[in-house]
């Protein structure tokens, strides 16, 4: 399926249903009187989370969706049908602004949380309403008021715990496959991700936390140079980045402490918050060196780089240390839990 995290829409709640002019006409009865009833209220739009959804693929053609009328007013005061109301599914994570203001209207990050984005209009009086001392036989009316319209702009943000960061190449792919029943494509050129994978990584029993890989970044990419800083907002929601990088680059041409370099700068201009988000260094393709090649490349960029953060070292695709890269995880995140619940 395609992978789409932006699209418009127009919404149009029903408009109300108008009031009636009547008047009872039945045998034996000398003396009459309205009995026009009054009309239904217009059906409202909502927005619903569904944990179903991981795509707004299904408005990319930017639909117009409408709620139903509600019906007309009756004699013998009957009221109009109440319109139905249109419920949208959408994924969760799902950013919901007016698309003429920029106002942000809702976030639905929860199954089933429902957002009014388009109120049904309200019914009209039948001219029973009207009637009074003085005012025997009113043939005044109200017309429903007309429903909400609006243009919307939505905007998926994957629900993660873990984000990579990387580089092309740096096998971020490769890792959320080895740890995750997430299957990306994975080949030996560059950009191969092309859009944002979620892997659940189970630890053991009742722990498990989400992970999210994005297309790499290069240098340049805060001025649209590549792929992946157009997915990194698939990141604002994660507690921990794990930034993946080539311990053995391909030739002298790519120096992993320039790459780590490269990627801070480029998260700095993206946004500053995410780039002083807790962020630990996984060291990947360790099984391409030596032991002692490794160790020596470890201490050489630690102390190059002046890192003070968690430091990890694994080999992806042989499942080398990854085991203990999620057990650090699972802790982290579980210390993460506790701090958020005492701050509440």
């Amino acid at each position: 399926m395609k992978f789409v995290d932006e699209a418009s829409i127009k919404v149009q709640a029903g408009n109300g249903g108008h009031g009636c002019v009547s008047f009872r006409r039945e045998k034996y009865v000398p003396f009459g009187g309205p009995n026009g009833g009054d009309g239904g209220d217009g059906g409202s739009v909502y927005l619903q989370g569904d944990e179903e959804l991981n795509t707004l693929v299904d408005f990319r053609y930017g639909s117009t969706f409408r709620a139903q009328r509600g019906g007309d007013g009756m004699g013998k005061n009957r009221t109009g049908k109440k319109g139905d109301h249109l419920t949208i599914p959408v994924p969760l994570g799902t950013v919901v602004k007016d698309g003429d203001t920029g106002e942000q209207i809702g976030d639905l990050v929860q199954p089933k949380q429902r957002l009014l984005v388009a109120k049904g209009g309200f019914h009209g009086l039948g001219n029973t309403r009207f009637k009074s001392s003085t005012n025997r036989a009113p043939r005044q009316t109200t017309k429903g008021s007309e429903g909400d319209s609006r243009k919307l702009q939505m905007e998926l943000k994957v629900l993660a715990d873990v984000g990579l960061l990387g580089m092309p190449n740096a096998g971020k792919s490769t890792l959320i496959s080895t740890v995750s029943a997430a299957r990306p494509r994975i080949a030996d050129y560059p950009f191969t991700t092309l859009h944002p994978h979620l892997g659940v990584v189970s630890v053991g029993l009742h722990q498990s936390f989400v992970m999210a890989d994005i297309p790499g970044l290069i240098e340049g990419a805060s001025e649209g140079t590549g792929l992946g800083m157009q997915f990194l907002k698939h990141l604002s929601r994660t507690r921990l980045l794990l930034h993946l990088v080539d311990i053995a680059p391909p030739d002298e041409h790519h120096d992993p402490a320039d790459d780590i370099a490269t990627l801070t700068r480029e998260l700095e201009k993206y946004s500053i918050d995410l780039a002083s988000r807790e962020r630990w260094l996984v060291f990947n393709k360790t099984d391409l060196l030596l032991p002692e090649q490794g160790q020596a490349r470890y201490e050489q960029l630690i102390k190059r780089l002046n890192w003070e953060g968690p430091v990890f070292m694994i080999s992806a695709v042989k499942a080398e240390g990854t085991a203990e890269l999620c057990s650090h995880i699972m802790t982290f995140m579980q210390h993460h839990e506790k701090d958020t619940t005492t701050t509440r």
